[in-house]
């Protein structure tokens, strides 16, 4: 890394504080964490664009209404119409019931041409969704069903899933697992089975969309069996519905099992909507998606596939995304769609782990084994080296000295550089092994030691905790390592907390996401059989399961709940956490991270009384004060009073991306009344105004929640809120970066070189103009528009895309081209530009932005442009 790359986030970081701590007045509460998150700066541009998109027509899918008939004969026109454009296509697959289009590959050059088919209402990129690496370790579900109440609902209330249907969409289930009613062997369970009902495999094993992976293969080969050579979803089954030695969420639900992985790599979108389909077709009850697409809006495919599912009646549970590393409006689709359940992750209160034991006085060192590298032994003691120190920012990150470990374990902390390279340089220098340890609070380390050449000795990972006790020891003298073979289970020092890993949210439109959140860290399940049957892996994608699982006991408690409401039920008695970034302090964590909190599924099935709605976007805060409406409903036999309060959590600063501005917003929250009093069957309806905080960062965001606390000694009742600091169309979308986009450029083999002075094209192949822009936020829409460089002439659009996401990386950057055809903005009339020299306007509309208002819109103008067809 460049060291003027440093300084640039030193200085970046700085100025954030400095720049939070003088807006509005000195009367804003600056946070700081902690253990502020490592950034790692980069100045090189990362090119994000898909290879993949959705094509959406103009009819309403079946879901909606729209007939067969015209479904079919809607996708016949665009082929047609494609083929008499010349676009080369391959297409992928065609949808009528949840969204109505298609998805297909097209060379980036013909990307213009295909916008502007007739019949296409919107194309959108195809995502490509990679799977969580996961860690093995030893069976347990036991803390984290106590922490959503799991455990009373199934030991007090005799709830265990009877009758419900839950479909996982995952990389497939083990059969033959006996904790899901299978045989106990390989192959001894025919399919579908007494507990795995029904399912369909989209894939097959060597499908892997990950263009960059080795074992690249976009090409499905579906089973007829959607059995699991990764573990995932296994695993993921196993925490909603385990009935063993590992008992699940609800341990007499029916399963099905909807595979869209291979053994390893990723998937795309367009695959998950063609299960979802197939859930539909098999009426299913809750539909589980621990998969997603970051940064999209409620309108991506996958998000109103999800949506409409809810309206057809089934639940629809889907994790946040593990994206929160990569900063704000990072909640991912299908998520993200209304009325979908979007779950963010806590963090375990317990670990079940090996460990090896440390000198003096054998204490136990909880581990989880590194992806890629040799088991760790389970005998021997050997002698503890360390190669910097619980300070050091770039710990073994260049080449040590030679011999310097011999025969020794290295302890390593992380940061700045991968954990390959650290286990390599440790390995050069004749580690036996490598203790690698974190830099932040958080829940076990679960290090990859993947790479070229492969690591060749045994390498664990561990908590800063126990990182900075061996560190301290050292530091005093000698220490010895014993392995052993045995496991214990360990308190997690960020149990309880938000996931470091965990996305945050709003939604691009504002929308209050994510909606709740369930243990997601350090996670015990099932595993497939040949890979030891019991596994531990992190992420909200185990969040989401604990919650379809609890939803599949609520309909159980309440078979006729209508799949719209279940959200809301479950957020009323969910519990918010204190901040992670410093729980000392008792503040509330950021209330668009963690949603309405922990779930509590226990108080939502026996609560009696329920309030709608469940959550409250309050949008900008240039409309002043927001007024609503709370209506509380009290269905038991009892009357009980609650006193109305609020308490406003942790909010954060303008920047998108990491280091985060965080502080404590003073908003102000006054209800029509102190306090309402409900007979038994009766509801009643309060007025609650939001005042925005008056000492905020511009750009920022804020949340809370406003508390309805009883009298009879039931659950608690909240509904979150959020809503934006300032002007939404402030936001800037088109930022430079340190590259200095948006770029005219020349595709040159696989890369791109900018044509600052403008270009000549022969609009040939590839050899057409392309646009390289870097999204800092969301936008509704972006144009380009073509005129004549000399006489002004409009020559029309080139171009239209809806709804864009944001890239991931401050640096990030989507590639979009110029065919030299252009069309009316209606659609309704296509011209081939001829020769000449041009300039490409491009418009990008805001989010949420009034397309009349011109000052809703960014625009650049390219250099110029030479057509020169031959």
């Amino acid at each position: 890394m460049k060291k003027s790359s440093v300084l640039a986030v030193t200085a970046l970081a700085s100025a954030c504080m400095a720049a939070l701590a003088a807006s509005g007045s000195s009367a804003v509460d600056v946070l700081v964490p902690l253990d502020p998150p490592t950034v790692v700066a980069s100045d090189e541009p990362i090119d994000e664009t898909p290879q993949r998109w959705f094509v959406e027509l103009s009819g309403a899918p079946a879901a909606d209404g729209g007939q067969s008939v015209s479904l079919k004969s809607e996708k016949k026109s665009f082929r047609d119409n494609a083929r008499a454009a010349g676009v080369k296509y391959q297409e992928h697959y065609a949808f009528d019931g949840l969204f109505n289009g298609l998805s297909i590959s097209v060379p980036r050059s013909q990307l213009s041409t295909l916008a502007r088919l007739p019949g296409v209402k919107a194309i959108y990129p195809v995502e490509t969704v990679a799977m969580p690496d996961p860690e093995l370790s030893s069976p347990e579900l036991t803390t984290a069903l106590a922490m959503t109440g799991a455990d009373v609902a199934q030991s007090e209330l005799g709830l265990d899933g009877t009758g419900i249907r839950v479909a996982v969409m995952d990389t497939g289930i083990d059969i033959d697992h006996p904790d899901l009613g299978g045989g106990g062997t390989n192959g001894s369970t025919s399919f579908p089975s007494a507990r795995v009902v029904t399912g369909w495999d989209f894939v097959g094993d060597a499908f892997n969309a990950d263009s960059t992976s080795a074992t690249y293969n976009p090409n499905p080969v579906p089973d007829a069996r959607p059995d699991d050579c990764n573990g995932h979803g296994t695993h993921v089954a196993g925490i909603i519905g385990a009935d063993g030695a590992v008992k699940g969420v609800a341990p007499k639900v029916t399963i099905g099992a909807y595979r869209v992985f291979g053994c390893q790599g990723s998937t795309t979108a367009d695959v998950m909507i063609a299960a979802m389909e197939r859930a539909l077709a098999d009426n299913m009850d809750v539909l589980n998606m621990s998969i997603g697409s970051t940064y999209q809006w409620p309108e991506y495919p996958t998000a109103k596939a999800a949506s409409r599912l809810v309206n057809k009646g089934m639940v629809v549970v889907a994790s946040a995304g593990n994206s929160g590393d990569t900063g704000l409006y990072s909640t991912g689709a299908p998520s993200v769609g209304d009325n979908v359940i979007s779950v963010a992750s806590f963090d375990n209160t317990h670990a079940t782990q090996r460990y090896f034991a440390i000198s003096p006085d054998g204490t136990k060192v909880g581990f989880n084994q590194a992806t890629a590298s040799p088991t760790a032994p389970s005998s021997g003691t050997v002698s503890m080296a360390r190669t910097g120190t619980a300070q050091s920012a770039a710990d073994a990150c260049t080449a040590l000295p030679a011999g310097s470990l011999t025969g020794q374990v290295a302890l390593i902390r992380r940061g700045t550089c991968s954990f390959y390279i650290k286990a390599a340089n440790a390995q050069a220098a004749g580690a036996a092994a490598v203790v690698l340890y974190d830099n932040v609070t958080a829940a076990p380390l679960n290090p990859t030691v993947a790479g070229t050449p492969a690591i060749t000795i045994p390498v664990v990972g561990t908590t800063k905790l126990f990182g900075d006790l061996i560190d301290g020891r050292l530091a005093a003298g000698p220490v010895q390592l014993t392995w052993t073979g045995s496991v214990d289970k360990f308190p997690n020092a960020a149990g309880g907390l938000i996931s470091a890993f965990s996305a945050y949210g709003m939604s691009p439109d504002l929308d209050f996401k994510p909606d709740i959140g369930a243990p997601g860290g350090a996670i015990y399940s099932t595993y497939p059989l040949e890979n030891g049957g019991y596994a531990t892996i992190s992420g909200t994608s185990m969040a989401s399961p604990h919650v379809a699982g609890a939803a599949a006991l609520l309909l159980q408690s309440a078979p006729n709940t209508n799949a719209k409401k279940v959200a809301a039920i479950l957020q009323n008695t969910a519990v918010p956490k204190v901040w992670s970034g410093n729980p000392g302090t008792g503040l509330l964590d950021v209330a668009y991270r963690q949603g309405a909190g922990m779930l509590r599924i226990d108080d939502a099935i026996v609560n009696a009384t329920r309030v709608t709605p469940g959550k409250l976007s309050l949008g900008e805060s240039t409309t002043g004060p927001v007024t609503r409406q709370l209506t509380l409903k009290n269905t038991g036999r009892t009357p009980v009073t609650y006193a109305f309060s609020s308490v406003n959590s942790v909010s954060t600063g303008p920047s998108t991306y990491l280091p985060l501005g965080f502080y404590l917003p003073n908003t102000a929250v006054t209800f029509g009344a102190n306090s309402v009093t409900l007979q038994p069957k009766a509801e009643a309806t309060v007025t609650v105004t939001i005042t925005p905080p008056a000492a905020a960062p511009a750009g920022g965001m804020y949340g809370g929640y406003l508390v309805m606390t009883p009298s009879d000694g039931s659950a608690t009742l909240r509904v979150p809120f959020g809503g934006y600091v300032g002007d939404y169309q402030l936001r800037q979308v088109l930022v430079p970066t340190t590259n200095g986009f948006p770029w005219l450029a020349r595709l040159a083999g696989t890369s791109y070189i900018k044509q600052a002075s403008g270009g000549t094209y022969t609009m040939a192949g590839s050899d057409v103009p392309f646009f390289l822009v870097h999204f800092d936020h969301q936008s509704r829409k972006l144009r380009l528009d073509v005129t004549d460089a000399n006489t002004g002439k409009n020559w029309h659009r080139a171009l239209t895309e809806e709804y864009m996401g944001r890239n991931s990386t401050p640096t990030g950057f989507f590639a979009l081209s110029w065919d030299g055809l252009t069309t009316s903005p209606g659609g309704g009339k296509t011209w081939t530009v001829p020769n000449g020299q041009y300039v490409v306007t491009m418009s990008v509309l805001k989010a949420l932005g009034d397309e009349d208002n011109p000052a809703h819109w960014e625009t650049w103008a390219s250099p110029v442009i030479t057509v020169a067809r031959p």
